[in-house]
């Protein structure tokens, strides 16, 4: 048998199976097919096309608006800490302090400096009365020519020179005490506070660790006012301005409403993206969760349905399509963008076509809507 043969007799065969398998509207077994599943109780929707915004995605990271990261200034060892990671804080709380016995020493001697520069003062005080006097006592002398020109202006330069003293001791007084103050300051930043209230979100430090200027200590960051930092393509720079809504979808969070408050006008050279910072608020947030920014672009047309009419199973999605009879059958179709509660449908439907909304998982293939 030649193959051009073969290939008629397997097309013949194949129509005769076909021919004898749908005869009489029978099954396999010759049993007559009954009616169509009667399902009621659904809702149905006629898809039609309308203006989707258009939008472009940019990835980011949420970040605290107002973060602290806080630094040892004085080199000393932790010597307790007060406070644990995830805790919240007020401002001026104690977080922890710093053994500097150097610091202290220098504060305590700052201190002494300012009491003997204090002494001084009243020594030279005591000599400028003296002094006074004295020379109130030649002057009268000088007049009666009790008293010779040289003395009385002796007594003259020594009263002056008791004024300049009482002048540098009063300067060195306050020298001392600057001193003190600086010695102070400095003996302060043993103790490390909180400088503002929120959450400690990072602990750095543990008891007997060796620390030096600049050493992170604790972090602690403002709650209730996050950013989300999102990286935007290069080709929007100038697009993108302060002021504009977004719409930003976080992770676990959902839809939030956004704010752009800043753009960073520099590009970045490895990803060709620019940063901006669009302010949001929910439960919920922290700092290093992912988040997506859709930056509005115009609209175009397409189709839309309500989520709750797709169903996805694995790979596969579909939707339940209702005829003119009324007979509904499962479709596949190609999802695009979700849109609030909207899926943008993107092939699989026409417009005119009515789909079931709700009341799906009753429905069956072939199923009768009522």
């Amino acid at each position: 048998m030649s193959r051009r043969s073969a290939v008629i007799a397997c097309l013949l065969a194949m129509g005769i199976f076909a021919l004898f398998s749908g005869c009489g509207g029978k099954g396999p077994e010759g049993a007559p097919k009954g009616p169509p599943t009667v399902v009621k109780g659904v809702s149905l929707e006629t898809v039609s096309e309308k203006a989707i915004p258009d939008e472009v995605e940019a990835v980011g990271t949420v970040r605290a608006r107002n973060s602290s990261l806080i630094s040892a200034r004085i080199p000393g060892t932790v010597s307790s800490l007060h406070i644990k990671e995830g805790e919240r804080v007020t401002k001026g709380k104690l977080l922890l302090t710093i053994e500097a016995a150097e610091s202290l020493a220098g504060a305590a001697g700052a201190r002494a400096a300012v009491e003997e520069a204090r002494r001084a003062v009243d020594e030279t005080r005591a000599r400028k009365r003296l002094a006074d006097a004295t020379f109130g006592r030649y002057s009268a002398l000088f007049r009666e020519q009790a008293v010779t020109r040289q003395e009385f202006d002796g007594r003259r330069m020594e009263m002056d020179v008791a004024h300049q003293g009482v002048a540098r001791a009063a300067a060195r007084l306050d020298q001392a005490r600057e001193e003190a103050k600086s010695a102070g300051t400095v003996a302060g930043y043993t103790r490390i506070t909180a400088p503002q209230a929120g959450i400690v979100t990072r602990k750095s430090a543990d008891v007997g660790m060796t620390v030096f200027p600049g050493t992170p200590l604790v972090t602690v960051e403002e709650e209730g006012h996050y950013r989300l930092e999102a990286a935007i393509p290069e080709s929007l720079m100038g697009k993108v301005l302060p002021g504009n809504e977004v719409r930003v979808v976080i992770d676990g969070i959902g839809g939030l409403k956004g704010k752009v408050v800043e753009v960073v006008p520099t590009i970045d050279a490895a990803s060709r993206t620019f940063t901006a910072k669009v302010d949001i608020s929910a439960k919920g947030l922290r700092s290093g969760i992912f988040g997506r920014a859709y930056l509005p672009m115009g609209s175009r047309h397409g189709m839309t349905v309500p989520k709750i009419a797709v169903s996805e199973q694995g790979a596969l999605t579909s939707v339940w399509v209702v005829g003119k009879n009324n007979i509904a059958r499962m479709r596949l179709v190609r999802a695009g963008r979700i849109i609030g509660e909207q899926v943008e449908i993107l092939s699989g439907i026409s417009p005119g076509e009515r789909i079931v909304v709700s009341g799906a998982e009753k429905v069956v293939d072939g199923a009768r809507i009522e």
